[in-house]
């Protein structure tokens, strides 16, 4: 274990390649928040408590079963459990199946996991365990700073600015302001613009705390000249809210920005302290906020580019897009060496000249992919055209799809839509099965039952007596879920909602089946 002063102490292991180090704090704080968090669960039981001075958590996720708990934990009903295949010792076959679904599951919630593999996680591999788990918790944890749940944080809304500017922000930054929020209302000049150097006094910890409930936590703790004392006196204000959580008096003094994020989170998630709407404010929230299809189709489409491993993270699809640069990476590769870097503007900033330059590129190489772009121009892509930018990124991700298939065509011919139908459609007959379908509108698919009979078919892996005849909507959204998680336990990477599949969303549908469609054909299916 090695660290300098003011840094975080950290553990640093040797493999046969590299040598990496993690930080022992973080791993203590993160295995406390999964004993809190699961320690109730049957289907972990035996594997908890973890201890947090020993390297147990890293052999304790080596089957996969915790993994796939926290993802629940943070985000429920991610994965259907029933899928997950349990058990107080697994083979190696079960445990892979288990972190495929694990590290496809955390890639349809927004975790970027390009460099992570199965066999990382069953061999124990130290920083990348602790780098997953840390982005499950941290999705987890801001999981809920959105307006629709939280539609008070309308109370942060600067002088002069618009919901929708508000939306398009960070959750980072929302938690920022709303920390702010309460030290301007408190009368104190303290402003924080970090988790890390900003907070190392505690003075904003107290004034916060105070804030939230001055009955309970008074101020005190800034009486107390010496920092780590400080930090204990502000932690035990904490401990009154019931708050006490991710950090500890030398983790606020150091200033760990990944803990000192979940404290602030948490703290939030239990006690906001924001006054409630009045109607007015809700119906002038309500008019401003996104229609649930088109938030819906952003979100896969974000989740489908960061799952390429782009740079930089997309969080808002139609804002991060307008400067050209992440089209032409995503162009780039989904289709390699497609893009002329010499004719790319990349020098930050841009302005709003340089940036059309960019998305009129990003559209011409679109129609060189015969792309059906009539009436998209860059400016569009630039202004935020919701419309523009989801058809032009739609047909990025249908193109990518189907490259795959095209690279495990047995006989090097074009794959097309048609071939994916009459493919399924095949590899269900074949299986002995009735069912077909007949497009990616086919309205029987909204039962699930043809996708399950598919994945049955890829590898016997469906449990029919769970199965229900989908005649109504909640049985036909267990069915979804069911298909969902069984595809990701295949291998395969979706992010389809189970609403998608139930609502019959034919561009969804299609990058299902594409995608279980390059399972099936690794498999033999062809």
């Amino acid at each position: 274990m090695s660290a300098k002063k003011g840094q975080v102490p950290s553990v640093t292991k040797q493999t046969e390649t590299a040598v990496h180090a993690y930080s022992e704090e973080e791993k203590q704080a993160f295995v406390d928040h999964i004993n809190d968090a699961l320690g109730d669960q049957a289907l972990v039981k035996d594997l908890l408590p973890l201890d947090p001075k020993t390297d147990s958590l890293f052999k304790k996720v080596q089957d996969g079963r915790l993994l796939c708990k926290l993802i629940n934990h943070a985000v429920p009903e991610t994965i259907d459990e029933r899928v997950i295949n349990k058990g107080p010792k697994l083979n190696t076959f079960q445990a892979t199946e288990n972190h495929n679904l694990c590290i496809n599951s955390a890639k349809s919630i927004g975790c970027s996991v390009v460099n992570i593999g199965s066999g990382d996680l069953i061999e124990g591999r130290e920083h990348l365990i602790l780098g997953l788990i840390w982005q499950i918790v941290r999705i987890g944890l801001l999981a809920n700073l959105n307006l629709t749940i939280h539609p008070e944080l309308y109370r942060l809304l600067e002088s002069g600015e618009d919901i929708s500017d508000f939306v398009k922000l960070p959750p980072e930054q929302i938690l920022l302001r709303w920390v702010n929020y309460h030290l301007k209302n408190s009368g104190s000049p303290k402003r924080i613009n970090n988790f890390s150097g900003d907070i190392k006094d505690s003075e904003a910890y107290t004034i916060l705390l105070n804030q939230l409930d001055p009955n309970q936590c008074s101020k005190a703790p800034l009486n107390e000249k010496d920092l780590s004392k400080r930090a204990e006196l502000v932690l035990q204000n904490a401990d009154k809210l019931g708050c006490r959580k991710f950090v500890k008096p030398g983790d606020i003094v150091k200033g760990n920005p990944k803990l000192n994020l979940a404290f602030i989170a948490n703290l939030f998630n239990s006690h906001p302290g924001l006054d409630p709407l009045t109607e007015e404010e809700k119906s002038k929230l309500d008019e401003k906020l996104f229609s649930s299809e088109g938030t819906r189709e952003a979100r896969a489409f974000c989740l489908w580019i960061n799952s390429l491993g782009v740079d930089p993270f997309v969080n808002n699809l139609f804002d991060d897009l307008r400067d050209g640069l992440i089209l032409l990476r995503v162009i780039d590769t989904v289709h390699p060496g497609s893009v002329d870097w010499k004719r790319a503007n990349q020098i930050l900033p841009l302005n709003r000249f340089k940036r059309v330059e960019n998305c009129n590129y990003a559209v011409e190489l679109g129609k060189q992919l015969k792309f059906s772009l009539v009436g998209v121009g860059g400016v569009d892509i630039v202004d935020g055209n919701q419309t523009l930018t989801l058809a032009l990124v739609w047909q990025l991700m249908r193109h990518h799809v189907l490259s795959i298939l095209n690279s495990l065509s047995v006989d090097g011919k074009h794959v097309a839509e048609e071939d994916m139908i009459k493919w399924a459609n095949g590899v269900v007959a074949n299986s002995g099965k009735s069912s077909k379908m007949s497009s990616f509108k086919d309205p029987s698919l909204r039962t699930s039952k043809f996708f399950l009979e598919l994945l049955d078919a890829i590898r016997p892996c469906v449990d029919w007596d769970i199965v229900t005849d989908g005649s109504s909507d909640a049985e036909s959204l267990q069915n979804a879920k069911y298909a969902i998680s069984i595809a990701r336990k295949l291998g395969a990477c979706i992010f389809l909602l189970p609403e998608d599949i139930v609502e019959v969303k034919p561009k969804m549908i299609l990058t299902f089946v594409g995608t279980v469609m390059s399972i099936g054909l690794k498999a033999g299916k062809h």
